[in-house]
Order: C-alpha cells, then structure tokens, then sequence
C-alpha cells in the first residue's frame, strides 16, 4: 500500500472517531453527554444504583430512547392563564394551610403535565422519566412536593413544606412556560415567580 493510501486511510479514521465523539457528547450519548443532559437526576440515578456507572447510564439512555423524541403540546393562552393563577391561589394558601397547599401543587403540576402531553400521573414510571428528560434540573423538585404531600411526609414541618413548593415551582415554571406561545413579555408577566413562601404571622 502506498503512503498516500496509508495517509488516507488513517485520515478516514481519524475523522470518524473524532465524528463519533462529538455525536456521542453533543446528542446526549456518552458519560459526558448524559451528565450533561440529565445534570443533577445524572448523579441521582446513579446513587440508586449504588454507584454501579454501566447500570445508571443505561438506565439514562433507556430513558432518552423512549421519551427523547416527545414534543409536549403547547398550552392555550387561556389554560395558561388559569393555570398560572391557580397556582399564585395555592402559594397565598400556603400561609394558612401548608400540607393541604403542597397536596393541591402536586395535583396541579401533574395535570398540567398531562396537559402537555407527557405520561399520565397514573402511569408514575414513565410520567417522571419522561419528565426528567426533558427538565432534569427541575424534576426532582417535583419528587420533593409528592413525597412532602404523601402519607410517608405527613410529619414534614413547615419549612420542609415551603423548600419542597419552591422546589416544584420550578417544573411549573417550565411546563407553563415552556411553549412556542410564550413571549418575553408574557415570561415576565407571571405574578408570584419569585414569592417567598412562609408560615403565617411572619410578615409576608
């Protein structure tokens, strides 16, 4: 073989590894494009597995196979709005009744995730998988609100309560949020994105 040939040939080579690389890294294949894409539900899996790293990722690939492609629905103006103004209701309600305020937010960013088409709440596997996704960084939040509003969080405090509706106001930012529809105007329109969530008498 000529050295042109051999040149060639390790050219060919090289530029497919290096291709295979970044597809691996930039589509969300690989360790380094799982954590990137999963971040925090990257290390949380990863800890339900013991450590064991082969078993977590392709828990995490497995995921992506299955839900990656999902495009949730738009929301309607109107359901946005409703949707926005119910949930500024349950943070004012938190004042007064913070179980049963955690209970309603857990019930509400469900049905608006099936609203956007993920997984049914009833069908809990495949409705928090696809939900972490396509919002890693904020699904735990929601793990959070459903534990606080279980029977096993009924001895939660309030602080426990409050961090835990904090939390899962993120995924409802999101889900809301996250739309072809939406504007920056409309973005910066949402009341209550920022509230501080504390018991009664405290000066909110």
């Amino acid at each position: 073989m000529s050295t042109v040939l051999i040149v060639v040939a390790l050219i060919v080579v090289i530029a497919v590894a290096v291709g295979a690389v970044l597809y691996a890294t930039g589509r969300g294949g690989g360790r380094v494009g799982l954590k990137r894409r999963f971040g925090p539900e990257y290390e949380r899996t990863l800890n339900r597995h013991h450590g064991d790293v082969k078993a977590a990722e392709n828990e995490l690939t497995e995921r992506v196979k299955r839900h990656g492609d999902f495009r949730p629905s738009p929301l309607p103006t109107e359901a946005r709005d409703q949707y926005v103004a119910h949930w500024a209701g349950l943070q004012e309600r938190f004042v007064d009744s913070p179980r049963q305020a955690v209970i309603e937010a857990e019930k509400l960013i469900s049905r608006l995730a099936s609203d956007r088409g993920f997984p049914d709440v009833g069908q809990r596997s495949d409705h928090l998988d696809a939900l972490s996704v396509h919002h890693a960084h904020q699904v735990d939040g929601y793990r959070r609100v459903h534990h606080a509003a279980s029977e096993e969080g009924q001895d939660a405090s309030t602080e426990e309560l409050r961090a835990a509706m904090v939390e899962a106001r993120q995924l409802f930012e999101r889900l809301v949020l996250d739309s072809k529809e939406d504007t920056p105007r409309e973005r910066r329109g949402i009341p209550g994105r920022n509230p501080t969530l504390r018991p009664k008498g405290s000066g909110v």
